[in-house]
């Protein structure tokens, strides 16, 4: 089976299965969904929403939480992982989106990427489903579902990012972004597709 077979498979039956997949990370506006994306490095989505409830009720703008001392910070989040870094990083980018951009979230991909903490992934995730823009995000689940699937043998995220980017259009690439994390988490995990993994079953 051809790749391009192989995608018209793999958007068929994540549409089946998961037609209309809910954003994870619980959030309130484009800041809320930038401290959220950079608290999942590393930690559950779940983790974070455990924990940005009071993080987003003492700092809900970027004005507030460029004013906490990341010691502060990381007392609310430290059962995210990595917490020290993580704190530095968002009081830090709080600041800048003070200073720089009149507390608005940037919405390019070169103003996100130069965050401290904002990574392209992340960087994806908030243009994708802040501001609308095409985006194909690729975390832990998608890099290896993808090869799984054989829709790329990419050795680097880049790499299956690119390859994605050509096997779907251009418009559904946010919507399958989440389709695949959702599937990689509950029907197709690391250690083996679940028996009823119908993607799975028909690509084999």
């Amino acid at each position: 089976m051809k790749k391009r077979e192989r995608a018209a498979v793999v958007a068929e039956e994540l549409e089946r299965g998961i037609p209309n997949p809910e954003v994870p990370l619980q959030h309130h506006d484009p800041f809320t969904l930038l401290v959220a994306v950079v608290l999942s490095a590393r930690c559950t989505d779940a983790r974070v929403n455990m924990v940005t409830p009071a993080l987003f009720s003492a700092a809900p703008t970027p004005q507030a939480l460029a004013k906490m001392k990341p010691r502060e910070v990381r007392a609310l989040i430290a059962t995210c992982g990595l917490a020290d870094s993580k704190a530095e990083h968002l009081v830090e980018l709080s600041r800048i989106l003070c200073e720089q951009y009149g507390g608005r979230v940037p919405s390019t991909f070169e103003e996100l990427e130069a965050l401290p903490g904002v990574g392209h992934k992340t960087a994806s995730v908030v243009m994708n489903q802040a501001f609308g823009f095409p985006a194909f995000p690729v975390d832990t689940h998608i890099f290896r579902l993808a090869r799984r699937w054989g829709l790329s043998a990419g050795s680097t995220v880049q790499h299956v990012e690119r390859d994605l980017k050509k096997m779907f259009p251009r418009e559904t690439w946010g919507k399958l972004h989440l389709q695949m994390v959702l599937w990689g988490r509950t029907r197709c995990p690391a250690r083996g597709c679940r028996p009823l993994c119908p993607i799975c079953a028909r690509l084999s």
